[in-house]
């Protein structure tokens, strides 16, 4: 089994990331920040996190703006999403993965937690541990990869598991994906 602990759109959050990074330690096979830390690129909350550039990441202004990940043998592309207009859609940031040859696309930019599936594409946004939209907590999620099945979790900044907004997705024979 992969898992990874998938974080966005601190901005400035240092002690926040820390905590993180020591909740999880061993747990997770891969950290992902989705971009907007607006921290320096070789500050110390970062490391360890596989991260990319956001449209306010002035200081990291040398952080890619995607990057592409393995685990468990999925593909997963990551990127802020500002650069695929996801407030307005998710259809370029789908075209822009499913080139990549992803699975699964991570992003921020919204503030807005959720995770879904289009076109056999799965979807995952943490939210924001620091300013969230569409609901008052300050998320994160943990991405879980077993076999033919994908879980996302979904987790206040304090650990507390927030159960509706939790998705799970089992991979069909086809390649699509199918939310249980």
């Amino acid at each position: 089994m992969g898992k990874a602990l998938i974080v966005s759109d601190s901005h400035g959050l240092k002690d926040e990331l820390i905590m993180l990074k020591k909740r999880y330690e061993g747990q997770v096979d891969l950290m992902i920040h989705c971009g907007d830390s607006e921290l320096s690129t070789n500050a110390g909350e970062l490391s360890g996190f596989v991260t990319v550039k956001g449209n306010m990441d002035y200081l990291g202004d040398d952080l890619p703006n995607e990057s592409i990940e393995l685990l468990e043998q999925t593909c997963i592309y990551i990127t802020h999403g500002h650069l695929y207009d996801v407030k307005m859609s998710y259809l370029s940031l789908g075209y822009r993965a499913e080139e990549t040859g992803a699975k699964i696309a991570c992003f921020g930019h919204s503030h807005v937690a959720e995770a879904f599936e289009r076109e056999g594409m799965i979807f995952i946004n943490p939210g924001s541990i620091r300013l969230p939209r569409g609901s008052f907590e300050k998320t994160y999620a943990i991405l879980e990869i077993e076999e033919d099945v994908v879980s996302v979790s979904f987790y206040s900044l304090e650990g507390i598991r927030i159960d509706s907004l939790c998705k799970t997705f089992v991979k069909e024979k086809n390649n699509k994906n199918k939310k249980v």
